[in-house]
């Protein structure tokens, strides 16, 4: 069978894949189009493969609320530069993910990819996955999410840009001031709710330090233990949400907002792209020519 241009531009449209590929596969295919359809799937599923070891620690936050703001899903899908992120089949994807984690609140990570990413009977979020890294070429990995749910509650989620998400459960008040706190939460990075919040061993190294510092200072034994008293409370109220200064009116903090609306936080999740992950650095001019090559 003759290989047309007609027919290999409808296999570009369908496979989003380049000019050569395609007539290389219909080639091969004997210009058969279905079977150069799942030829070239295979083959960019081989390929997503070999790229599942490279770094991805860019990407986005992507979050989804439920209409009755009673539950909502806060997703990081991972790629290798932040110029896929901003792309649609990045972007479409994420929501999918983030969609999935909404409806089917599934236990961890390889539940979610085992999803159907349509929420019907097609392919699975991790086949999505890798047909995605086989499209544009890069590793793409769902890393992780968070689910709130609270049928006497509020949840509200804050995304600046695509990089910080939060997600806010809240108890009384608003949808106004879940989001107030959401986007405090996004500019003050706190630890946890409250003091009761602050893991022991936090609180120990703390404690331990501020002794340290208190001994050089040649005070009696009295005087210094409430040096760290002091400054144990000032620590405390640096890290936890409701000591902390509310950042659209300092003069308050965010627990007497808090109490004034007769509201109380819950929970909270605040993610960062790539925060954690440690990142390849490369000379510039070597990516943009391994890029060239294909690798």
């Amino acid at each position: 069978m003759a290989i047309t241009a007609a027919l290999v531009k409808e296999l570009r449209e369908r496979t989003g894949s380049g000019m050569m590929e395609c007539k290389n596969a219909l080639v091969e295919t004997n210009g058969d189009i279905e079977q150069a359809v799942e030829l070239m799937r295979k083959r960019g599923l081989a390929k997503a493969d070999k790229k599942a070891d490279r770094v991805a620690a860019e990407g986005a936050i992507t979050a989804v609320v439920s209409d009755d703001k009673q539950r909502g899903a806060m997703v990081e899908v991972n790629s290798e530069t932040d110029f896929v992120s901003t792309g649609e089949p990045f972007k479409e994807f994420s929501g999918a993910v983030a969609a999935r984690v909404l409806e089917n609140n599934p236990a961890d990570v390889d539940a979610l990819s085992e999803l159907a990413i349509d929420g019907a009977q097609g392919s699975s979020i991790n086949h999505a996955r890798q047909e995605l890294v086989a499209k544009i070429g890069e590793n793409i990995q769902v890393r992780r999410f968070v689910r709130f749910e609270n049928a006497n509650g509020i949840v509200a989620t804050y995304l600046h840009g695509t990089r910080i998400g939060v997600m806010v459960e809240l108890e009384g008040g608003s949808e106004e001031l879940a989001r107030d706190v959401a986007m405090h939460i996004a500019a003050s990075k706190p630890v946890c709710v409250d003091e009761d919040g602050v893991p022991a061993d936090v609180l120990e190294k703390e404690r331990e330090i501020l002794i340290a510092q208190a001994k050089d200072s040649g005070k009696p034994a009295d005087i210094i233990e409430k040096m760290i008293q002091g400054r144990l409370k000032k620590f405390l109220a640096e890290i936890t949400l409701v000591g902390q200064p509310f950042v659209k009116d300092p003069d308050q903090t965010v627990g007497k907002l808090l109490k004034d609306a007769g509201a109380k936080v819950t929970r909270f999740t605040r993610f960062e792209v790539g925060e954690g992950i440690e990142k390849k650095q490369e000379n510039f001019a070597d990516e943009v020519m391994a890029q060239v090559r294909g690798s």
